[in-house]
């Protein structure tokens, strides 16, 4: 091996731990990323630490509203965005009127499982999927959730179209690739007769022309059940005896660089002014004294936690508990 061949050896080995973080791929499966995952008094990303989102400032603690109790924050395909980048790309840019201020959910009261977790009980949760550059997180959330219902009620999962929702939706007040609430979602379905499969409407992430074809309808709801607004034992209520359920809260700067643990926030607020992503509840439980909820995302599997986080429950952290929902089925 002559000297040239190792120092090309070498500089190949240099360069390959430099490789980008992520390389796009089709449809709305989660781009390939490599995720590095650097304790925090080692990572130098500001977006934690109150700056901009650069690897600038080296964090020596802790940064205030992130309650990773492992101390792991992970680069994503995200470490590379300012907040107003995401914000503008990923999230719900038009205003939602989300409250319900007396909800139709009727609560048991309990006892409840100390934990559940409808990813265990069967084929009742679909894969994690990726929005891509659409503030659809709305169609994410209310398919997930009407794919749950479906399957408790039917034995069978289904996939479910996302861009017929982003196409077909807007005369019950939702906005395509601008935003949308899940709850006006199942009342689409609920009066136009049906959602088609993924299959039958692919994803495309962004705003085309409506093309629902009525024989091609997999899934329908016969009614949609809203949560009282800040009900959030409600909202047990209903994933401990029912199935998974959607909800709206705002993701701010110090959320995009999840990882792992229970998050907590003082930076986000508590109320339905500031709700910009709808995600789904498909558990809860307990974590050294920290009750929480367990939750599915729309932004691939290599966010957070295989796609999923857990958030602090109980306090109606970040305003998750301001609009809750999920449908009925017809069986």
């Amino acid at each position: 091996m002559t000297l040239y061949t190792v120092a090309f050896i070498l500089a190949f080995l240099h360069l390959a731990n430099l490789t980008p973080l992520f390389l796009p791929e089709g449809k709305h499966n989660s781009p390939n990323l490599f995720v590095v995952h650097i304790p925090h008094p080692l990572w130098t990303h500001t977006s934690t630490c109150g700056g901009r989102n650069k690897l600038k400032v080296k964090c020596n603690k802790p940064c205030s509203g992130t309650a990773d109790e492992s101390g792991f924050l992970g680069l994503n395909q995200f470490s590379d965005m300012s907040f107003a980048e995401f914000r503008k790309t990923f999230l719900l840019t038009e205003p939602q009127n989300c409250s319900a201020t007396k909800g139709s959910h009727i609560s048991s009261h309990g006892p409840y499982p100390g934990s559940v977790d409808w990813r265990e009980k069967g084929n009742y949760v679909s894969p994690v999927k990726y929005q891509g550059h659409c503030g659809s997180c709305w169609t994410f959330s209310t398919t997930g959730c009407l794919e749950s219902v479906t399957a408790i009620a039917t034995g069978k999962l289904p996939l479910l179209s996302e861009q017929q929702l982003v196409d077909c939706a807007q005369d019950f007040n939702n906005h395509g690739c601008m935003g949308g609430l899940p709850s006006q979602a199942f009342e689409y379905v609920k009066y136009n007769n049906g959602l088609m499969t993924e299959d039958d409407y692919p994803y495309t992430g962004h705003d085309g022309s409506c093309n629902f074809k009525p024989e091609l309808a997999a899934a329908f709801v016969k009614d949609v059940v809203n949560i009282t607004s800040y009900d959030e034992k409600g909202m047990v209520d209903a994933v401990a005896r029912l199935n998974p359920v959607s909800f709206g809260y705002e993701v701010t700067d110090d959320f995009l660089h999840y990882k792992d643990g229970v998050y907590s926030s003082t930076t986000c607020k508590n109320t339905t002014d500031n709700v910009n992503h709808a995600v789904l509840a498909v558990g809860y439980g307990e974590k050294n004294s920290t009750p929480y909820w367990i939750v599915k995302n729309s932004w691939g599997t290599n966010w957070g936690m295989d796609g999923y986080f857990l958030i602090e429950r109980g306090r109606n952290m970040c305003g998750l508990a301001a609009c809750s929902s999920y449908p009925l089925p017809p069986v």
